[in-house]
């Protein structure tokens, strides 16, 4: 990073004007038309305070031109302030380009899990016959993403070969399976699944290990560990008599997640949110974003649900709110009812079955929560 960049970052970080600052992360195509929209609902004429904004531009355009360095400095504002929202990004096909953000981010922020949420969405018949909420607890770092890779052979040839060298680390899978059996403490739910190791006993029986030792630490938690392949089957008859929570692989998690994301009528009707965890497994970073992609085929048509990306702004208020400041929860809590109150009214957009328009979606979340606060 340079040094005058560096400067401006502190420089931002330390401007006391507002009462939170929250990252946010530019993206491309609808996901940083979905960003826009929903950053409607963090003005402070609808929620009463202000929030201060320190905006990166992450698009595909803006990080080949700084070599990523804007993701690295999007990663170091994160890390000063604990709070980022993401919009969708795209990420390159080609070998040699700039790759994920959202590893750099991942990687920068000392990130650790990934929570995403399957939940019924009002008004809406899933796909499935799921009912109470799935918890899809991934690690957010290592297995597959990021791992060295090659070819060896004639190219195209039949001695071709393709190989990879993953890793994954204990302390990450610990992360995750704490994390998800505090999670489960919380909503009486069930740890469910778990990865293949019976086929890979050292590697991915690394988490099966730490999920048996969290078992141990917490007796009163329903636990019922099954392998992958057998969770994904399960999923629709296990759903139907209780709360789930999944702890899994990077590969596995993000699979799974959007799965469970359609089972419940689309992924986009839920957030995603990245957590760095302290020593006690305390977030001292989020960063919200929607887990969808950035649907270039929807990209300038105002028809894209607006939801995960309004959810993620109420979810990171949420993480605000931990700090103990009762009107950001309150904002928090107003932005998730309204969210779902208006998809339970009829008012969404045509994913959903609606004929709605996106801005015409986050018009009326607006007016909703503007009128829960002068309540």
């Amino acid at each position: 990073m340079s040094f005058w960049r560096a400067c401006s970052i502190r420089a931002s970080l330390n401007r006391v004007t507002a009462r939170l600052q929250l990252v946010v992360c530019e993206g491309d195509e609808t996901g940083q038309e979905l960003l826009e929209e929903a950053l409607r609902v963090l003005d402070p004429v609808v929620l009463g305070f202000e929030i201060e904004l320190l905006r990166f531009d992450l698009s595909l355009e803006n990080r080949r031109r700084t070599h990523n360095e804007v993701v690295e400095d999007a990663a170091q504002a994160m890390r000063a302030c604990g709070l980022g929202l993401k919009a969708a990004t795209i990420t390159p096909e080609k070998i040699g380009d700039v790759g994920s953000p959202n590893r750099i981010l991942r990687e920068g922020i000392g990130g650790s899990v990934i929570v995403r949420t399957g939940r019924r969405i009002p008004g809406v018949s899933p796909l499935a016959p799921v009912v109470h909420p799935i918890v899809v607890v991934r690690m957010a770092v290592g297995d597959a993403y990021g791992a060295e890779e090659g070819r060896t052979g004639s190219p195209g040839g039949a001695d071709e070969r393709a190989w990879r060298t993953e890793r994954i680390d204990r302390r990450i899978c610990r992360e995750v399976s704490e994390f998800s059996f505090q999670t489960a403490a919380t909503r009486g739910a069930c740890v469910y699944g778990g990865p293949k190791w019976t086929v890979s006993a050292i590697y991915e029986g690394m988490l099966k290990e730490e999920m048996d030792a969290a078992a141990a630490r917490h007796p009163d938690v329903s636990y019922r560990p099954v392998l992958i392949d057998a969770a994904y089957a399960g999923l629709l008859t296990e759903a139907g008599h209780q709360s789930l929570v999944i702890p899994a692989l990077n590969r596995d998690g993000d699979c799974l997640s959007d799965l469970v994301l359609a089972l419940f009528g689309s992924i986009a009707g839920a957030e995603s949110v990245l957590l760095a965890l302290d020593g006690s497994l305390t977030p001292i970073v989020a960063m919200a974003e929607a887990p969808h992609g950035t649907a270039p085929s929807l990209a300038g048509k105002n028809v894209a649900n607006p939801m995960a990306m309004l959810l993620a702004c109420a979810a990171v208020l949420e993480h605000a709110a931990g700090r103990g400041d009762a009107a950001i929860e309150d904002a928090a809590r107003s932005i998730r009812q309204a969210t779902l109150a208006v998809a339970a009214d009829g008012i969404r957009t045509f994913d959903l079955g609606g004929d709605e328009t996106t801005s015409g979606v986050v018009d009326e979340v607006l007016r909703r929560v503007q009128a829960t606060r002068v309540r």
